[in-house]
C-alpha cells in the first residue's frame, strides 16, 4: 500500500550526499571542544543567524530549554504563548528542570503576539511576583499551521522586552522555511532577539540535531548546560556532516515544501467536513478541523489508508509536506481524504 506520511517533516530521510558526508567525517571530542566538523557546523550556524557563536545540540527541545536555563534562575518567569512549542510540547521542561513559571499570552492565528499583551504580561517590582527574566517567540509557528513572523513583528515584540532590560529568545526551529517564504536572509529575521536555535533534522532533511546561537558568553554559558543535561555527544562530527550538507544544499528546496503545501491546503478545501482556509498555508505545515465526527477516529481511518496525519486535539489535524513528498503524494493524499471523509459522512448521515 502506498503511505504518505504527512505527520511532520522530522520523517525527513538524510540524502545521499549527507551519508556520504556523515561516511567520510573528519571528528574528535566534541566535550572537550576538538571536532573539527562540529566546529564547522556552529560556525556556519552563527554566520547565518548573524550571531557570535553556536553549538550543536541533540534537538530543538534541548536547544530551548537551555536557553530558558541560561537566561533565567530559578524563581524567574518567562513570557510565551500559549500555542507555543515550548509550552506545548516539552514536557514543562522550563519548569521542571528550570523552576521557571511560564506565563503565556495569546498566540493569534498565524503565531504572532501582541505587543500590547506582552507588556501588560511583564511584573514589576513587587516582593509578591516572579521577575519577569526572558520572552520567548516562535517562528515559524509550529500550532498555528506554519505561521511565520515578520522582521517588523519580530522587532515589535523585542522593543517591549528591550526597554525593560529582559532579553528575547526565538524558537527558530523552521526558521529557514519563513526565511525562504519572505525572500530574506535568515539574520534578517534573528537580528532583533538575543538568541535563536533552528532544527536540521525538520525540513533541512538532517537525521538529527539543532544549533542554539547567541552571543559568546551565552554560548559559553550554554555549553555548561548542555553538559549537565547529557547532550554532549563526544564524536558528534559524524552527525555535524550531515548538517553541513543541509545548510550548504538543502534551504532553497523549502520552496517545493511550500508548494506543496498549498497544493495539499487548496484540494482539502474542497473536501467534505473539512474546514479551512485554502490560503491558510504560509509554509509547510497545514492544520484543518474535521467537523464530521471526532477527529482520532478520522485519521485511524486515514492511516488504515495509507495517509498518516498528526492530532492536536479537538477537532485539528496536521499536515506537513517535507522532502520526501511529491506533487503525486499530495494528490493521493487529497483523494484518500476525500475517500474516508465522504464514507464518514456517509455513516454519520
Amino acid at each position: 500500500m502506498r503511505v504518505v506520511d504527512l505527520r511532520s517533516d522530522t520523517v525527513t530521510q538524510p540524502t545521499p550526499e549527507m551519508r556520504r558526508a556523515m561516511f567520510e567525517a573528519e571528528v574528535g571530542d566534541d566535550v572537550w571542544d576538538e571536532d573539527p566538523t562540529v566546529h564547522r557546523l556552529e560556525d556556519m550556524a552563527a554566520r547565518v543567524t548573524g550571531k557570535e557563536a553556536a553549538v550543536f545540540t541533540p534537538s530543538g527541545t534541548m536547544s530551548n530549554l537551555m536557553a530558558v536555563l541560561s537566561w533565567t534562575k530559578r524563581g524567574d518567569e518567562i513570557i510565551l504563548g500559549n500555542e507555543s512549542h515550548i509550552f506545548w510540547n516539552e514536557v514543562g521542561s522550563a519548569s521542571a528542570l528550570g523552576g521557571v513559571v511560564m506565563r503565556t499570552v495569546p498566540n493569534d492565528a498565524s503565531g504572532r503576539l501582541d505587543p500590547a499583551d506582552v507588556e501588560e504580561a511583564v511584573r514589576g517590582p513587587n516582593i509578591h511576583f516572579p521577575p519577569t527574566t526572558l520572552v520567548c517567540l516562535e517562528n515559524t509557528h509550529n500550532r498555528c499551521g506554519g505561521g511565520i513572523l515578520t522582521c517588523e513583528e519580530t522587532a515589535a515584540v523585542a522593543k517591549v522586552a528591550h526597554d525593560r532590560d529582559i532579553p528575547v529568545h526565538l524558537d527558530g526551529a523552521r526558521i529557514f522555511n519563513a526565511s525562504v517564504a519572505l525572500g530574506l536572509p535568515p539574520q534578517a529575521l534573528t537580528e532583533d532577539v538575543d538568541s535563536v536555535c533552528f532544527c536540521i533534522s525538520k525540513g533541512l532533511s538532517a537525521p538529527v540535531g539543532s544549533l542554539l546561537c547567541g552571543s559568546a558568553e551565552f554560548i559559553e554559558r550554554s555549553r555548561k548546560w548542555r553538559k549537565m543535561l547529557g547532550g554532549g555527544m563526544r564524536q558528534a562530527g559524524v552527525l555535524a556532516a550531515a548538517g553541513v550538507v543541509a545548510l550548504d544544499g538543502m534551504v532553497e528546496r523549502l520552496a517545493d515544501d511550500h508548494v506543496n503545501a498549498k497544493r495539499l491546503a487548496q484540494g482539502l478545501a474542497e473536501v467534505p467536513g473539512v474546514s479551512l482556509d485554502p490560503d491558510g498555508a504560509p509554509t509547510n505545515i497545514l492544520v484543518f478541523e474535521w467537523t464530521g465526527g471526532p477527529a482520532p477516529a478520522f485519521m485511524e481511518r486515514l492511516a488504515e489508508q495509507g495517509v498518516k496525519a498528526s492530532y492536536l486535539g479537538g477537532a485539528k489535524v496536521r499536515m506537513v509536506t517535507h522532502a520526501g513528498i511529491s506533487p503525486g503524494d499530495v494528490d493521493y493524499a487529497v483523494e484518500t481524504t476525500s475517500r474516508v471523509a465522504r464514507e464518514a459522512l456517509a455513516v454519520a448521515g
